[in-house]
């Protein structure tokens, strides 16, 4: 696939591609220092709940590069600093957090500076490279899934929001699901919503399908009733960015919408996300906190104003689905059916 990567370490620096600017135009962004990292997944330079993980883990690795000495504490400070770009995706504190308790245990502040350095660096290539393997097995697992429910016929999917290779780096979560099952010559065809106010779908999502040559068409996000009503979809596939200890899933704004119509017409949701999204330590949806962004992303779209003069707009970037509208949550560790508090401790004894 003729995608731009995501993510690029080259030259002792940090390159993100500007999803902002796509599908228009494939513009590199070069990141120096951890501020540089900071802002990128603050500003949705980098986006997706994975990208956002590894670019911080690439962040902390520019910020040790410019130190003299090695600090513990310090190393602390720069982690929460990272961990307020953005509140909701919970890749970004899981991946920031692991990596810094690791380092906790491995080195003090008589070691040598460039060894913690080299450490975190080849941390964060390694997590890119297990998401490749990672996110395979999630698509396996969903295809199965789909077969026994449809046998081997081809299918038509909907998703909502990006989660293929722009958002990961590597093979996607739902959208690659979507990529592996097309494959298997097992998609006839796409519905991807347009998931406003970023529009990710539309400039995305519909990048990475027509790159891949899978056949797609963009609906916008009240079209889903239209959809399950005229049973024009087998099966839903979104993504994560944060999943409760019982199965409430936070993702972007418009998700939750989605898998209430898909409930009541009895169309199959499914949530793919690595285990990295999930944070079991929160009871359920309830205490998930919402980014609330500017709403110029709403007022305006690439600098032009689409609203009144005066308009006022409320920018929620995420939403929660209620587990009991999922039909099913995937991650490497399995599948769970149905999930509820006591059905997801399954995916949490298989992460120890």
């Amino acid at each position: 696939m003729s995608v731009a990567a995501p993510i690029v370490w080259k030259n002792q620096k940090l390159e993100l591609l500007d999803q902002r600017l796509l599908p228009q135009q494939e513009v590199m962004v070069v990141c120096e220092t951890l501020e540089g990292a900071h802002d990128a997944i603050r500003d949705m330079i980098v986006r997706g709940a994975p990208c956002i993980g590894f670019t911080a883990l690439y962040g902390l690795s520019l910020w040790l590069k410019a130190q003299s000495k090695f600090s513990i504490e310090d190393l602390k400070k720069a982690a929460t600093f990272l961990k307020g770009a953005r509140p909701t995706a919970v890749n970004l504190m899981y991946e920031v957090d692991r990596v810094v308790k690791l380092v906790e245990k491995k080195f003090t502040s008589a070691d040598d500076i460039k060894k913690v350095f080299e450490f975190v660096l080849a941390d964060a290539h390694l997590q890119m490279e297990l998401s490749q393997s990672k996110n395979t097995k999630m698509a396996e697992l969903a295809l199965k899934d789909l077969t026994e429910l449809y046998g081997d016929r081809p299918l038509t999917l909907m998703t909502h929001c990006n989660t293929g290779f722009l958002a990961c780096g590597t093979l996607g979560t739902a959208l690659g699901v979507i990529s592996y099952a097309h494959s298997k010559k097992r998609v006839q065809m796409v519905y991807a919503d347009e998931t406003r106010p970023y529009m990710q779908g539309s400039r995305l999502t519909a990048y990475e399908l027509g790159k891949e040559g899978i056949p797609y068409q963009l609906v916008v996000e009240g079209a889903a009733s239209y959809l399950f009503s005229h049973h024009k979809v087998d099966a839903i596939f979104v993504g994560a960015d944060r999943i409760a200890a019982n199965g409430d899933t936070a993702n972007k704004v418009g998700t939750s919408t989605l898998a209430i119509v898909a409930h009541h017409y009895k169309v199959p949701f499914y949530v793919v996300a690595p285990l990295s999204s999930f944070d079991f330590s929160t009871p359920s949806g309830k205490e998930i906190e919402i980014e609330l962004r500017h709403e110029s992303e709403i007022l305006s779209y690439q600098g032009k104003s689409v609203a009144p003069a005066g308009a006022r707009a409320l920018n929620p970037s995420f939403d929660v689905t209620d587990s009991r509208f999922i039909s099913g949550i995937i991650c490497e560790n399995g599948l769970v059916k149905n999930p509820n508090l006591e059905s997801m401790k399954v995916l949490q004894r298989g992460s120890h």
